[in-house]
């Protein structure tokens, strides 16, 4: 019993990275029963940052830890979009408030006790396939943490390492954050925000930004995209054909008591054409 305990406890410190953490489930499918699972915990070995969740103790658990262990640990179809996948990659200087929230997008739901977890941060779950296409499973390497995919990087999903080890997070590009914060308009984001945010957009490439907008479904976002862009004469614009992009006909009505844009048939808020006229 004391040599198969040991063994236990190597395959575990093998196969689940200290300060990641997985569920009741992933344990028993890898024969570790519930009681077994007390026993850790009562030793130490373990720790149960909320019912049904278990992690190897390794300081403070961090938003990253749990969504790094969703993705290469659990197999959850996730990625770390919008304002967020913003603010990783550089662009919070151009966001007026720090994080308080994390925006996640999926094509499944998420597990219950992800909502529970001792956090300084709240997950939000957005859909990720109501207005873009599903994004494929990530291509797994030995080690079955996720990789750079060129598929995925088409699909405007990118592995951004994180942490000491580098822990691989899969986040959406900024030309596909970009869509996902235009589409949170506005019930979510701000108008304000999101023209302070695209001034900064500089770098976008015209040719990601052209694939994705081509696969979108929503009118909205596509002709906020446009609005936005032209408000702010960004350079890679003029690579993008908008000829290939299907922008819907007739008016759409974002903004109560605001004007109506004439080339692109959506109400905004005054002061944006009031700026500009």
């Amino acid at each position: 019993m004391a040599v198969q305990k040991v063994n236990k406890l190597n395959w575990l410190e093998r196969k689940l990275p200290e300060g990641l953490l997985v569920d009741a489930a992933w344990l028993e499918r890898h024969g570790y029963s519930r009681s077994l699972r007390s026993q850790y915990v009562a030793a130490g070995w373990l720790q149960q940052p909320t019912r049904g969740v278990f992690r190897r103790p390794r300081g403070t658990l961090g938003w990253e830890q749990v969504v790094i262990s969703l993705q290469s640990l659990l197999h959850r179809r996730v990625s770390v979009g919008g304002r967020t996948a913003l603010e990783l990659q550089g662009y919070a200087h151009y966001l007026p408030h720090s994080r308080q929230k994390v925006h996640l997008y999926t094509d499944e739901k998420l597990p219950g006790w992800l909502f529970k977890l001792p956090l300084n941060e709240a997950f939000v779950s957005h859909n990720r396939s109501r207005f873009l296409p599903p994004v494929s499973a990530p291509r797994r390497s030995d080690d079955d943490f996720p990789a750079e995919d060129k598929q995925l990087r088409q699909q405007g999903i990118r592995v951004q390492p994180w942490g000491h080890w580098e822990w691989p997070l899969l986040i959406s590009t900024p030309e596909r954050a970009l869509l996902e914060c235009l589409d949170e308009l506005p019930q979510e984001e701000s108008f304000h925000d999101v023209d302070v945010l695209v001034e900064g957009l500089v770098d976008l490439s015209p040719r990601r930004m052209q694939r994705l907008l081509e696969q979108a479904h929503s009118i909205k976002v596509k002709r906020l995209f446009f609005f936005f862009a032209e408000r702010h004469s960004h350079r890679w614009l003029a690579h993008i054909a908008m000829d290939r992009i299907d922008l819907g006909k007739g008016k759409r009505m974002l903004v109560k008591g605001g004007k109506l844009d004439p080339k692109y048939q959506i109400t905004v808020p005054a002061e944006l054409l009031d700026a500009v006229q």
